[in-house]
Order: structure tokens, then sequence, then C-alpha cells
């Protein structure tokens, strides 16, 4: 069994609360005793038990964290930055993937809520919440990231400019004289599919032809099958926008290396090694994991405030697929 304080008070042959006065790093113990209970517990091994003495404090010094899946590079960065600063408050990160099942992100959140964590992220894959209601009440703080939470919550926020993102991405082609303009994204009831859906119709305007939008999971074998439906159209499109990564990089292995006028939502590895390289509308997820954990961390300090809803820019990187003319495009048709 693990040593105990008591053994290292009768090992150095003090009073218990000797023992706590040196482990907790606490005035009122004599050099030379504490001397003697620092050699008992190298001799022992005795380790402080983190668990008891933030339960005592009310705290558990763990934060839950609920994204969409730990492989995609975006969820990664977002992920990564939350652990860092989780890490600066001397906390632990619990985290776990929902894989967009509105089910698991439930069942995530319940299990980190019975472990007691302080905090809660969530980046859901649901649009019904009214589960978090006893935690809420009981004071957890919980903020949404990357996507709002259902109707009838309102809780602190952290999103991307989606619309402004893919409308910014369509005025790119068209400065550039496209004007049948595809896309190509998730499905629609994802969040932020349908909001960059928005913004590119919004750019659009009288230009917008539903024959020239495809809104499914991404896979080669969809992405080939809608682009060949839109590239045999009397009036093909002369221009691609992706609507994520994963849709971007699986558009480019469906083109097969034909040329292309494409901008694609999210920057991905290796996007300017390519040739072209891809132009993106960029966001980024390391800002909103930093923002989003400490918003959670004010929260957990105090702050009663109002939920906050918090929308983050992005930015438009050319590197030379968004800038290819409408008359250069020879390439797209089979």
């Amino acid at each position: 069994m693990r040593p105990t304080m008591k053994d290292v008070a009768s090992a150095a042959g003090v009073a218990l609360k000797t023992v706590s006065r040196v482990v907790n790093g606490e005035p009122g113990v004599h050099p030379a005793t504490a001397e003697r209970v620092r050699t008992a517990i190298d001799r022992l091994g005795y380790s402080r038990n983190e668990s008891a003495r933030v339960l005592r404090r009310g705290r558990t010094a763990t934060i839950g964290l609920v994204i969409e899946d730990v492989a995609d590079p975006f969820y990664a960065g977002l992920s990564r930055a939350v652990e860092a600063v989780v890490i600066d408050h001397g906390c632990l990160l619990l985290s776990g993937s929902s894989g967009e099942e509105p089910g698991r992100e439930r069942e995530l959140v319940e299990t980190f809520c019975a472990r007691r964590v302080d905090g809660l992220i969530v980046v859901p894959a649901g649009d019904d919440h009214t589960y978090l209601g006893p935690e809420l009440e009981a004071g957890t703080p919980v903020v949404f990231a990357d996507r709002p939470p259902g109707a009838g919550l309102d809780v602190d926020t952290v999103l991307t400019d989606n619309a402004g993102g893919a409308g910014q991405a369509v005025r790119h082609l068209l400065t550039h004289g496209h004007r049948r303009i595809a896309f190509l994204g998730d499905h629609p009831a994802i969040f932020t599919a349908s909001e960059r859906l928005r913004g590119y119709r919004a750019e659009l305007g009288g230009l917008y032809d539903e024959r020239l939008v495809s809104m499914r999971p991404p896979s080669l074998e969809s992405v080939r099958g809608d682009l060949a439906r839109m590239f045999a159209l009397d009036d093909p499109p002369t221009a691609l926008f992706t609507g994520n990564g994963r849709y971007t990089v699986t558009t480019l292995r469906a083109l097969a290396g034909r040329r292309a006028a494409l901008v694609g939502f999210d920057d991905f590895e290796l996007a300017d090694l390519l040739a072209p390289g891809v132009s993106v509308i960029a966001q980024d997820p390391s800002w909103m994991g930093r923002v989003a954990a400490e918003l959670l961390f004010r929260r957990l300090r105090g702050d009663a405030g109002p939920p906050e809803h918090i929308e983050l820019p992005v930015r438009l990187i050319p590197r030379g697929s968004g800038e290819v003319p409408s008359d250069d495009t020879y390439g797209l048709r089979p």
C-alpha cells in the first residue's frame, strides 16, 4: 500500500500536523525537524494525495473538453490550446470526441460532470442541451466553442465569423472574373456548414444557383460524383469554394491535378507547397481554444457577468488557386 502521512510521522518521530506543514510548505517547523520529515518522505516514497487536497478546497482542478474529432487538425489545435491554458492554471484536462453524435456528446458531458469537473468547454454535436440544466443551476461554468448551444440556452460562446469568411472567399473569386462558383460543404445540419452556405449565398446574390451546391459529409466518391454532375451542366462552374479543410483536400484529390480556381475554408498542412498553392480562408483554432479556456477560468474566478458571445475574425490567404482567372480554368471539365 502507498505510504501515508501517518507513516511519515511515525518514521520521523513527529506529529501528523508537523508532516502536514512540511508537505504543504507552511511555516512554524524547525529546520532540523523539517529535514528529518523530508528524509522520511524520500525513504518511504510518500507522495501527496492531490485529489483529497483539492476536494477539501471544493474543487477537483479538472476541466472537461468535448470536441468533434481529436484526429481533425482544427480540433487538435483547439484542444492543445485549451490544455495549455488549463495547465497554466494548475489543472488537468479531461477530453473526448463526440464523432458528431449528440448521444455521445451528452454521454461525455455527463461522465465529466459525474467526476465533478470544475468547468466544461463543449463543441456541440446536437442542438438539445437541456440536459445541462442541473449543472448550470449548480454553478458549473460552461463555454461553447465553434458552434452555439441549442435554442433556449444562453451561455458563453466563442465562434468564428463563418458567414463573413465565406462571403470573403466568394468576393475574392468574383473579383477574378468568376460568376459560376460552386460550393461543396458538409451537412447543412452542422452550424458551421450552414453559416458558410449563408455567407456564400448572400455574397452571390442573383448569381446563386442551387445546382452548384452540394452539402453532405465528404468522401472521394461523393465529391467526384458532385463535380461530374456540375461540370456536365451547360454553364458549368469555373470556380470552387470548399467549406472546410477536409472538403478542400478531398476536392483536390477528386480533381486529380486538373487546374481549378479554388478557395477553401480552413488552412491545412502543405497548402502552400502545392502548385499552385491553395488559397484559403484561415481561422485560428488555437486562438479559439485560448479564448474559450480563459473565459472559463474567468468564470471560475467569480466573474458573474452576463454570457459573452464572441465571434473571432478570419483572414484570406491568397496562394494562387484562388487567383486563377475565369478564362484559365480549361482543366475543370473532365
